[in-house]
């Protein structure tokens, strides 16, 4: 298993130096996520050469915690950086990288103390084995902290998403949500399963290999996609605009003139059917509208709407109930394009979503009165 380990991990180390370089060599954002996710492979791949080579499983549990515990805390650490300089658009905090370096090197002062104390770093001690459980409690805690962090920037990254396309883009951040919990899962197991043998270290150490394999596949296609562009995108209009790092509860203020003004140019674009045509972004719509993007933002947001996303969507929904009962005949894929969507079954999660009723049951509904 360790060796199977130490190879998978070069395999993908290598994926990520050798096949991405032509498509992120020009993107400073993507590059430095990739070379941060090198770095913490590669110290997967050593801590497994290491156990692999030396045996420490076979000298017993506390020498191979010890290893693993002194490479999986930067490992983690890396990989948490390469995901938040991702969502911060290369802009990462001091106390994020901090953070890691603090818990690095916590642990390895715990460690060393106590093997100083038993006088054999090798010692299967209680002394070591009390500083194995701390640098797992500072491990735990680091992970918590990271966890909180990728928690409110998926959170803020989603909002700029729904704000900027016309259709709810959280699928483009799937994959970001599902690495913070596997690394938050796998924070939680360090206390309980370290220390365990047999089918229980077994199921942490696929728990493992499947989190850092998924991890960085699923950042291998987000560079290869579209996607990565698309989150670009938004997060850059969100810097132009000057929202990137409003919230929820810091509206943007929007005066009775103003107001005014873009309700005038909001029923004029819906009076040209601006709105059911398809991939309109909120710059674009501004554009057509002749308004700032602040004040339409501002606007939609003082009308109960959370975000761009949402207010198209209750828009377009309405004109597909009108098309439904005007003409039945009609198609589903016909009613969904009519109305600006960009697929059927787009259109008929999110018609189910708003109106509780499915295009077919809304139509023998409406027949029905």
């Amino acid at each position: 298993m360790q060796f199977t380990a130490m190879v998978l991990m070069l395999i993908l180390a290598s994926t990520l130096v050798v096949l991405l370089p032509r498509r992120v060599m020009n993107d400073s954002v993507l590059n430095r996520s990739r070379w941060l996710m090198v770095g913490g492979i590669s110290l997967v791949a050593i801590q497994f050469m290491l156990q692999y080579v030396f045996g420490f499983r076979q000298m017993g549990v506390t020498q191979a915690v010890m290893v693993n515990l002194l490479f999986f805390i930067p490992c983690s650490s890396l990989f948490n950086l390469s995901i938040l300089n991702l969502q911060q658009k290369g802009s990462l905090l001091r106390f994020d990288v901090l953070a890691g370096l603090a818990t690095c090197v916590g642990a390895v002062i715990a460690i060393a103390t106590a093997a100083y104390v038993s006088g054999d770093a090798l010692a299967d001690t209680k002394v070591m084995q009390w500083a194995e459980y701390t640098s797992g409690l500072f491990y735990c805690l680091m992970q918590s902290y990271y966890v909180y962090r990728l928690f409110v920037n998926n959170r803020q990254l989603k909002k700029t998403l729904n704000d900027y396309y016309e259709y709810q883009a959280q699928h483009l951040l799937r994959w970001m949500n599902q690495s913070v919990v596997l690394m938050g899962l796998m924070a939680c197991c360090v206390p309980f399963l370290i220390f365990s043998s047999g089918l229980l270290l077994l199921i942490y150490a696929l728990l493992i290999f499947f989190s850092i394999y998924y991890i960085t596949f699923s950042f291998i296609c987000y560079c290869v996609s579209n996607d990565s562009h698309q989150v670009e995108l938004a997060q850059q209009n969100a810097k132009d605009e000057g929202i990137a790092d409003k919230t929820e509860k810091n509206e943007p203020a929007i005066t009775d003139v103003e107001l005014q003004r873009v309700t005038n140019a909001v029923e004029k674009w819906l009076a040209a059917e601006g709105h059911l045509r398809s991939s309109i972004t909120v710059a674009t719509a501004a554009t057509a509208m002749h308004v700032p993007q602040r004040l339409l933002r501002a606007w939609y947001q003082k009308e109960g709407f959370e975000s761009y996303s949402d207010w198209l969507q209750q828009l377009r929904v309405k004109h597909a109930k009108q098309l439904l009962v005007q003409h039945p005949e009609w198609s589903v894929d016909t009613i969904a394009e009519q109305c600006g969507f960009s697929s059927r079954n787009y259109f008929h999660r999110i018609f189910l979503k708003l109106t509780g009723q499915t295009p077919s049951q809304y139509v023998a509904s409406a027949q029905e009165k």
